[in-house]
């Protein structure tokens, strides 16, 4: 696709209602095994809550060969079949969407950029979507979307650098299939990659199930929030290094700096660095 073309999806919008039940947010708390007790009418959305609402709901006819639906309604399309999560960055404004409140999220294409690396050719689209409730905007979040070339034959993940080792709070968790299938249904996700095994290791070379760039984010924030449950979240950022595959164990981790920000960081199972953050808070 010409890069005039593309570049000229750059500002498309779309705008989702949906009502916050408490439903998916209770289902969400039961996947991350937590104790907390049932949401209810009035709470707060917990920072990337927002996920389990707004989802995407392409008809079974219209859905891709990766099991996303096609591009080229909202999103470009964009000839590159291999589609990942790049990362995300978050502000948290004002009041925070509650449990029962009908919300509403306005997405816009910010930019549409090629990039080649070491792998081949990749297009790097960034949307941002604003996050509103009852009582204002909410949640402002960039999410970065990386396209690639398919896999080459005999093409092997590349070990990421080593993960930092100074962490001051720790969680290990281990990603079977049946964490990636819930979270999946959750967030209605039909990428193949997390849950069809032939489909990530014959046609996308991966050596295994991919563990949800999101669900990485996600336990990500809530080991900072959980550590510092005093304050509140003003900003959080993630981006992805290298995937985490299902089976063996990985660990989320956060360390205290002096500004008083958290370090988050996820290293797979063999200690290198997977995904990497930052939380700051008010």
């Amino acid at each position: 696709m010409p890069l005039d073309d593309m570049r000229a999806w750059i500002g498309r919008t779309q705008s989702v209602e949906d009502f916050v039940a408490p439903w998916p947010a209770k289902a969400l708390i039961a996947t991350l095994d937590e104790n907390d007790r049932d949401p209810r009418m009035g709470d707060p959305l917990p920072p990337l809550w927002h996920w389990l609402y707004f989802l995407e709901v392409a008809p079974q006819s219209k859905i891709g060969s990766d099991g996303h639906g096609e591009r080229g309604e909202f999103l470009p399309p964009i000839d590159l079949p291999r589609r990942m999560w790049a990362g995300s960055r978050f502000r948290f404004e004002g009041e925070p969407i509650r449990v029962g409140d009908t919300a509403r999220r306005v997405s816009a294409i910010k930019s549409i950029e090629p990039k080649t690396g070491a792998s081949g050719a990749m297009v790097f689209v960034t949307v941002e979507h604003t996050l509103s409730g009852p009582r204002g905007v909410a949640v402002v979040e960039e999410h970065d979307i990386v396209y690639r070339e398919a896999a080459r034959p005999g093409e092997a993940v590349r070990e990421p650098k080593p993960a930092p080792t100074d962490a001051t709070t720790v969680k290990t968790v281990v990603p079977d299939p049946v964490l990636l299938f819930r979270f999946s249904a959750l967030t209605f996700n039909g990428h193949r990659i997390h849950y069809d095994q032939p489909y990530v290791t014959g046609v996308e070379g991966y050596p295994g199930l991919i563990v949800h760039g999101p669900l990485l984010g996600l336990l990500q924030i809530e080991l900072a929030r959980r550590s510092t449950a005093a304050r509140t979240p003003s900003t959080f950022e993630f981006r992805a290094l290298s995937p985490v595959f299902s089976g063996a164990p990985f660990t989320v981790a956060a360390r205290r700096e002096p500004d008083g920000s958290l370090a988050t960081w996820v290293a797979n199972a063999k200690g290198g660095l997977a995904q990497q953050g930052k939380a700051t808070f008010r």
